[in-house]
């Protein structure tokens, strides 16, 4: 079953009648998936140099530095931990939120028995749950809306959100986050025909969509509130899901979509109607998502993030990710990880 789910990317799939469907599976599906995962680890190990062992605080906290805020990495069970080894019979699974409808990230096939989930994130998810309870299918996918990825996580819906979640201080003082385990940034995605040419002034008097409580609505938000956008720009077009964004360009509802470029990338693959529109304008990196306190299983994801960009990262990007980002990975890799966060 995990083998099915990490095969070539999605055959046949593409084009406007093909997101409708896509769009209509994923308001009526609840992801419910098995997959492991293993306990983060407490400690720091020996060694860990003292400036790197300093406490982030959020008065001084850069978003541009964020993703070094986390712990370093163990293989030590801890309460977190214990709590999810416990659950007995069918409800021993780690509880990952997820999509269920960003291309070649977390979808829906619709070519697989029982439309699987499949994606780069997923893959990550299934590599978690295995190193956490000796099984890869031993997890429950719940899909969440992007709106919805912090309040699920505090409100004990899930153990981990691996959702194309970026690192932010204004985030991790609500959640904790591993380190990062993919690279991206902003960019622009609109009609081939359109005269928008990126994130500038041909936005002026132009709708342009976002997802609820993104990273592109705040950076689009703050530019036009200091004039780096055009004042005339309108951004309150927000959606609660990302894709439902690409769904708003194709009714003509919107002029542009704002979004990480990696997701713009995997939707201009869906619609060849549409394209990236100028480069990055922000560098952002993606990271697992957990309870403030989960510092067992935070330290637990991070040991198995090492693992997995020495051994399992490539893979899953030469499947899922470089016929839209390219073969060569390496503006998408994270940097080396950073841990500065100490408790």
């Amino acid at each position: 079953m995990y083998a099915a789910r990490v095969r070539a990317s999605l055959r046949g799939w593409g084009g406007v009648g093909a997101m409708a469907v896509l769009c209509a599976l994923a308001l009526t599906f609840v992801l419910l998936l098995p997959c492991t995962q293993k306990a983060p680890a407490q400690g720091r190990p020996a060694g860990q140099p003292v400036a790197a062992a300093l406490q982030a605080r959020a008065g001084d906290c850069k978003d541009s530095e964020a993703h070094d805020r986390t712990l370093s990495p163990s293989g030590a069970d801890g309460p977190t931990i214990d709590a999810i080894k416990a659950r007995t019979g069918a409800r021993r699974k780690l509880i990952v939120g997820v999509d269920q409808n960003s291309y070649h990230w977390g979808y829906r096939n619709p070519n697989t028995e029982g439309a699987e989930l499949e994606g780069f994130d997923i893959d990550l998810a299934h590599r978690i749950a295995q190193d956490l309870l000796g099984d890869p299918d031993a997890v429950q996918f719940k899909a969440i809306p992007t709106s919805q990825r912090i309040s699920a996580i505090q409100d004990g819906r899930v153990d981990m959100v691996v959702r194309t979640m970026t690192i932010t201080c204004e985030r991790l003082q609500q959640v904790a986050f591993s380190a990062p385990y993919f690279k991206t940034g902003q960019q622009v995605l609109a009609p081939k025909s359109s005269s928008i040419t990126g994130y500038n002034s041909t936005l002026a008097h132009k709708r342009v969509c976002t997802a609820a409580g993104s990273t592109a609505y705040i950076k689009l938000d703050a530019d036009r509130k200091s004039g780096a956008l055009p004042a005339s720009t309108d951004i309150a077009g927000t959606v609660p899901n990302q894709l439902d964004c690409l769904v708003r360009l194709q009714l003509g509802e919107a002029d542009a979509v704002v979004t990480d470029g990696a997701l713009a990338a995997s939707q201009a693959a869906q619609d060849p109607t549409v394209e990236l529109k100028g480069g990055a304008f922000t560098t952002e990196y993606y990271g697992v998502a957990m309870k403030k306190d989960a510092s067992d299983l935070v330290r637990r994801v991070n040991r198995v993030l090492v693992d997995y960009r020495a051994n399992g990262w490539q893979a899953s990007y030469n499947t899922w990710l470089s016929a839209t980002l390219g073969k060569d990975p390496a503006a998408s890799k994270p940097p080396a990880p950073r841990y500065l966060r100490t408790s």
